[in-house]
């Protein structure tokens, strides 16, 4: 078997009104970018120059008070799985879990994020936000395999050739396609859209994002419906490892 070095992407191409800001391997895009979004400015992705994790950060500039403006989140994880969509195997799946997981075939395999300053009211418009992901492209050289049955790489599911930069890439085209749609439609086809991609517990319920952002799931058995919340979904950032800034195996 032939030994292949893997090493870090160096540059990016990203369309207008982009503007990367690379970070060394052991950097955090999320932290980094809420810390100088104030200076950066809107369409300032912080990307993180690593092999394994595609790991990057979007600043943003809303013009709506915070409790409206914090479903750009929706755009950018639709912006994310189409991304992996665009670039994996025909006939396999990507879907979330409520409400920042990401899952290509059932398997975690990422996650989003969402900052904004800590004083700003709900009420108010915020300076900034910045919306945030990781996608692991491979598994780290520890992991042996199906050590994480309940995880997945793209590496491993078919994704020949795609690396954190074309995924990072991809990203920002279609994160562009789904603000003109938000501009032109509002946000009710971005939930939508998201709607269809949450996992379900129980095939036949019915699943949709309220204006809010919550998640509703109506039952296809039984009248009572489920709703779970979707800022305390955001704290808590269950599929992240917080030491790694990868998804949890």
């Amino acid at each position: 078997m032939a030994l292949v070095t893997l090493r870090a992407p160096s540059t990016l191409d990203l369309p207008p009104g982009f503007r990367a800001v690379p970070l060394r391997e052991s950097g955090d895009a999320f932290a980094h970018a809420c810390r100088t979004a104030a200076d950066e400015g809107a369409g300032t992705l912080v990307w993180v120059r690593r092999f394994d994790v595609a790991e990057f950060a979007l600043i943003l500039e809303p013009d709506q008070p915070l409790a409206e403006a914090r479903k750009a989140f929706f755009i950018g994880m639709n912006a994310a799985a189409d991304a992996i969509a665009a670039l994996c195997p025909p006939e396999r799946s990507v879907s979330f879990g409520y409400p920042d997981a990401i899952r290509f075939d059932g398997g975690l395999v990422g996650g989003g994020r969402l900052g904004w300053p800590k004083r700003c009211g709900e009420d108010e418009v915020p300076a900034w936000m910045v919306f945030s992901a990781s996608v692991r492209v491979a598994f780290s050289g520890l992991v042996e395999p199906g050590q994480a049955p309940t995880s997945a790489a793209l590496d491993e599911e078919g994704f020949e050739g795609v690396g954190p930069s074309m995924l990072i890439e991809s990203f920002a085209r279609f994160f562009l396609r789904l603000v003109d749609v938000f501009q032109h439609q509002g946000f009710a086809p971005i939930l939508a859209d998201y709607a269809r991609r949450v996992a379900k517990d129980r095939p036949g319920d019915t699943i949709t994002v309220s204006p809010a952002g919550d998640l509703v799931v109506r039952p296809v058995i039984g009248d009572m419906e489920r709703r779970l919340g979707f800022l305390d979904g955001l704290k808590t950032a269950a599929w992240l490892d917080r030491e790694t800034g990868g998804p949890k195996l």
